[in-house]
């Protein structure tokens, strides 16, 4: 009965629909006061071959709803484009998904939460159900990954920000007839996730928990960071965030740089057509030295802002 009941609360405003709801809302906005200055870029990079164009566009996965409408400049590259890139495709999972789900997020009958976490970790993650006035029975089969996306998701929602309103939602709602390719799947995502060893899942959760009550306010200044297109200034806020916590460098090397490295060689097949491809990822996957952008200069392609 229990999993009965999980299973109805894992949908679209539960599962955090791609990891950069992780990447970006999990970190510590330490640099959030400074001002934006007004800029004429959005958060988008247009890439050409000789036969393709791929215009590549950094997401937020939960949104206001006084995010729309976006930038005409994003929304003329979409309607240029036949084909529909994202890192999943999250409409209507089908039920295999859900049950594998299942299996991957919770303990079987037996197993707790309580029996992989330290005492310490354990009591932080009581006071915070008990805070939100939650049973903690709820959570004692969920896995620490999938109990920090949980949290997550709820704090946003709190906040007003509905993955409803995602960048990936809105493109996928409006594809019409455009081809729509994963550049991963709701599948991988969930492998890598659950493929955290304990320690791992244990670093993953305490992170969250930290940064929920300043979680809303932070997330004001991110999407702001993202409507001017101040890729400099996400970058910043994403690099003082991962820095401020050491023991989480191997999550975000599995979170982000593997991930990078492999979406890169997806969009170079993209440049082997003659297609138009918008391609929708993670805003946190396009900065950086090692983010998508700065690896597909270093192939030797011109990737240019819009």
């Amino acid at each position: 009965m229990l999993l009965m009941h999980h299973e109805k609360r894992i949908n679209r405003n539960v599962w955090p629909v791609a990891l950069t709801v992780v990447v970006f809302f999990l970190v510590s906005f330490s640099a959030a006061e400074r001002c934006y200055a007004a800029a004429q870029k959005v958060f988008m990079w247009q890439i050409r071959s000789k036969t393709a164009t791929v215009f590549l566009l950094g997401s937020i996965h939960y949104l206001p709803k006084d995010a729309y409408p976006l930038n005409k400049t994003i929304e003329d590259a979409f309607e240029k484009s036949n084909v529909l890139a994202v890192e999943a495709n999250i409409n209507n999972p089908d039920q295999l998904f859900f049950t594998k789900f299942l299996e991957s997020a919770f303990y079987p009958e037996g197993d707790s939460l309580e029996k992989h976490l330290p005492e310490n970790t354990y009591r932080l993650v009581l006071k915070q159900f008990d805070e939100l006035g939650l049973p903690a029975g709820l959570i004692q089969r969920e896995k620490p990954w999938f109990l920090a996306l949980t949290l997550t998701s709820l704090e946003l929602l709190k906040t007003g920000f509905d993955p409803n309103l995602g960048i990936d939602m809105h493109f996928l709602s409006n594809a019409g007839k455009r081809r729509i390719v994963e550049l991963e799947s709701l599948d991988y995502q969930t492998r890598l996730l659950a493929g955290f060893t304990d320690i791992e899942q244990e670093s993953f959760l305490v992170y969250t928990i930290k940064d929920l009550k300043t979680m809303g306010k932070e997330s004001e200044y991110l999407v702001r960071a993202w409507k001017s297109g101040d890729a400099q200034e996400m970058e910043s806020l994403l690099s003082k965030g991962m820095a401020k916590e050491p023991g989480m460098s191997s999550v975000w090397d599995k979170l982000l740089y593997e991930r990078n490295r492999n979406m890169v060689l997806k969009i170079e097949d993209f440049l082997k057509t003659t297609d138009t491809c918008f391609v929708v990822v993670g805003a946190g996957h396009l900065v950086g030295d090692r983010g998508i952008v700065e690896l597909l200069r270093a192939r030797g392609y011109a990737v240019n802002q819009q």
